[in-house]
């Protein structure tokens, strides 16, 4: 078995898209972040790697059984064992995760640079353990709540994390807002098609908001999400949160 020693870990728990664990340059102040002395490494198919990275779906019980306990903090002179974690790799990509005492991938992470460099050496010549597994996690392609991959290409921690947000009251719009409500919504993010919006039914005028607004970053979105949010103190909450936190910097060397 292979093993990698002295590895940074900035733990993201219940994500189920890759694309919200944050590669090392956008970790914060206020991030899980912690020195694991010793994992297991195991080089896995680009459809594991794919399963585990997009999903809170089972790990391979034959994989669990693999990393069962071999993974272990110092803490002091007192050892503390993790019973299901370790760092997987396609030969391309490298995430450590972490199913505490479960089956699911609850907590994951990126790696600092120079130890994803070690782990992708480590593994260059072995070729990817093959596990069954099967795909549970069920995701309906019209919830507006939900944002695929190439929504997100290219925007920041920052960006994703208000971009979610947005998703979540165009969300809460769609349930809750009649005609005139998303018609004047629609007009305030597309004023010069205004005539044509006052022609629109409801699904039409909403399928046409969220299509506007679902890719892409920029400060017309953030000015835009800002105003749609108002009023809602759960939505606030979060929006103010985020906003304040991406102001704070790295907490270890960048040159890692």
């Amino acid at each position: 078995m292979l093993y990698i020693h002295d590895v940074w870990v900035n733990w993201f728990e219940g994500e189920e898209k890759g694309y919200n664990i944050s590669h090392f340059h956008e970790w914060r102040t206020n991030d899980k972040i912690e020195l694991i002395d010793r994992f297991p490494v195991f080089r896995v198919t680009e459809e594991l790697f794919d399963h585990i990275e997009n999903s809170l779906d089972d790990i391979p019980e034959k994989l669990l059984k693999k990393m069962y306990r071999q993974t272990y903090i110092m803490k002091g002179a007192k050892k503390e064992i993790l019973d299901y974690a370790c760092i997987i790799t396609d030969g391309q990509s490298v995430l450590a995760i972490d199913a505490v005492k479960y089956s699911i991938p609850i907590r994951k992470s990126r790696l600092v640079p120079r130890q994803d460099k070690i782990v992708l050496q480590m593994v260059k010549d072995r070729e990817p353990q093959s596990y069954q597994f099967t795909k549970q996690s069920f995701q309906n392609d019209n919830d507006s709540f939900s944002l695929k991959s190439e929504h997100v290409v290219g925007l920041t921690r920052k960006e994703k994390q208000l971009k979610q947000l947005l998703m979540m009251a165009l969300s809460h719009l769609q349930i809750t807002a009649n005609l005139e409500e998303i018609r004047y919504w629609l007009t305030e993010w597309k004023p010069e098609i205004y005539a044509e919006i006052e022609l629109l039914n409801r699904k039409r005028a909403y399928s046409i908001l969220y299509d506007e607004l679902k890719y892409g970053w920029s400060e017309k979105h953030e000015s835009f999400a800002e105003k749609l949010i108002r009023g809602n103190p759960f939505l606030e909450e979060l929006w103010h949160h985020e906003i304040k936190q991406s102001k704070r910097g790295s907490t270890i060397n960048r040159n890692q």
